[in-house]
């Protein structure tokens, strides 16, 4: 598998796509005005506090106040308070916990009117981004995440991701981190931290303790709540962070200071791979370059076009994402029908899991898959589907398929849903139509679907002259490199008549 990181940069805004052998599967957007991103720290003030959600109101700077639920507090919210006191106050200056008396955990079933007052300073994070008009979802119980390992203040427990499935290796993981872990913080081990020697955690572990007691000088400087104290890695940072492994093989910027930022990173979490990185000089835009516009048109709109004519319908609700999958009406020569059905099932599955990523859909998403009455068919189909999930960084939980075929999934939304404009004004008269890269993409669908499943001798395509133009412009132009690919010329025939988007294929008569 190769993987490839491509970033565009614009004077407000930064893309990240990330592609695997080609093929888009996350698309990320950083704006510098970005105040709140997942994993920012801040020095806060409690507002009301109320006894019957059992929560408090925060303020973060934000126009509306953070949402902070006891259970959200921390088991260590008493130590987290005793410490930020000292910190403020000048008493506390050891910022590294370890000569720290901590105090004893919060109840988990107490109240929050019993550990917290309105008017009180409290140092929370970022767990879900502002969406739509809701403010930002936070968490006292604090983290800082490094590359290996994500460090817990006033916690002693040491975990391992559920990922590392080899015994034997959570239990190497637990030993080693035992060893090098400081006094007064916890640690969780991460996925990519598998099969990793001692000195390599180490090193993780000590960034993020460095971090840790830069923050606390900050609140030691702060003259005023709310204040961002320590700001969550740029995208870029954090992606290779959390994704980057050894079937990387281009990481490519079209900004040269971005570029130089990139390499400074991989030096530090994987030493000997700069090389990978390149700055993009061509006069073609570098999202035009590797295809990824053509990706982004074709892949957001609510039809989503798969191989052998199948497709998705993608709706969304107030409530949940409903998504359909349909055959297009193609036969093939399967044994049954029901064979059938479990081929289309399965193709859909693959891209359904990659559109939850490239689309960064949360909440409840409702499957209706073609109807499956094999019992063995409907299991074949899940353990598919959590297969090709397992890549997906998101917190998710997927419930097998109804007798109906239905298939509800929760994924964690943690930022707002990536949306993406693919109409255009219909040049033939009111309303909106699907971009022509869109119906580019319609028509070799299509065509892949009467080639595979026909042996006419000859196919006529009917389309309007703008679109027959566009397929024949070039001398590699799209016609001939289908007749490469599937070795038959392909007729173009332009239709006055036609609307703008419109095509139909004929066969010999």
């Amino acid at each position: 598998m190769k993987t490839e990181l491509i970033i565009r940069s614009s004077s407000s805004d930064i893309d990240f796509a990330l592609l695997k052998d080609g093929k888009l599967i996350e698309l990320n957007k950083e704006t510098n005005d970005n105040k709140f991103s997942v994993g920012d720290i801040f020095l806060a003030k409690t507002g009301k506090v109320l006894k019957g959600l059992n929560a408090s109101f925060v303020d973060v700077g934000y126009q509306k106040d953070g949402f902070l639920h006891y259970h959200d507090l921390g088991a260590q919210l008493l130590s987290l308070n005793k410490f930020l006191k000292g910190v403020i106050s000048g008493k506390e200056k050891d910022f590294t916990l370890k000569n720290f008396q901590p105090e004893k955990d919060i109840d988990k079933n107490g109240g929050i009117t019993e550990v917290l007052k309105p008017g009180q300073n409290i140092l929370v994070q970022i767990v879900k981004e502002p969406i739509s008009t809701k403010g930002p979802r936070i968490s006292s119980e604090l983290s800082i995440a490094g590359r290996y390992l994500v460090l817990v203040p006033f916690s002693n427990r040491v975990s391992v991701s559920q990922k590392i499935g080899n015994n034997a290796e959570k239990e190497r993981l637990k030993r080693l981190v035992k060893s090098i872990k400081p006094k007064g913080f916890g640690v969780i081990i991460r996925t990519v931290a598998k099969n990793k020697k001692v000195a390599e955690l180490d090193k993780d572990l000590q960034n993020s303790l460095e971090r840790w007691v830069k923050m606390c000088e900050r609140i030691s400087r702060s003259t005023q709540t709310p204040t961002k104290i320590l700001s969550e890695l740029n995208r870029a940072s954090s992606i290779l962070r959390d994704v980057f492994n050894d079937s990387f093989t281009n990481i490519i910027t079209d900004d040269v200071v971005l570029n130089q930022e990139i390499v400074e990173y991989l030096k530090e979490i994987a030493p000997g791979k700069e090389s990978i990185v390149k700055l993009h000089q061509s006069n073609v835009p570098i999202f035009e370059k590797y295809g990824i516009e053509r990706q982004i048109k074709t892949s957001f709109g609510k039809t989503v076009s798969m191989s052998k004519g199948a497709y998705l319908v993608i709706e969304h609700t107030e409530a949940l994402h409903v998504i359909d999958v349909n055959s297009g009406n193609r036969s093939n020569k399967s044994e049954s029908q029901a064979d059938t059905a479990l081929e289309v099932n399965l193709i859909a599955a693959t891209e359904i899991a990659r559109q939850l990523q490239l689309r960064d859909m949360g909440g409840i998403i409702v499957i209706d898959f073609i109807d499956m009455h094999s019992a063995e068919h409907r299991q074949k189909l899940f353990e598919h589907l959590r297969n090709e999930m397992q890549f997906d960084r998101t917190k998710h939980k997927i419930l097998p398929p109804s007798k109906f075929g239905l298939v509800q999934i929760t994924r964690q939304r943690v930022r707002p849903e990536m949306n993406i404009k693919t109409k255009e004004p219909n040049p033939n008269g009111e309303g909106e139509v699907d971009a022509p890269i869109v119906v580019i993409d319609k028509i070799e669908g299509t065509l892949e679907k009467i080639i595979t499943d026909n042996n006419y001798k000859k196919i006529t395509l009917n389309v309007h002259p703008f679109v027959a133009a566009y397929l024949k412009q070039g001398f590699l132009s799209i016609q001939v490199k289908w007749f490469l690919k599937y070795k038959k010329w392909i007729k173009i025939l332009p239709r006055d008549a036609y609307q703008y988007l419109q095509y139909r294929f004929f066969k010999t008569n």
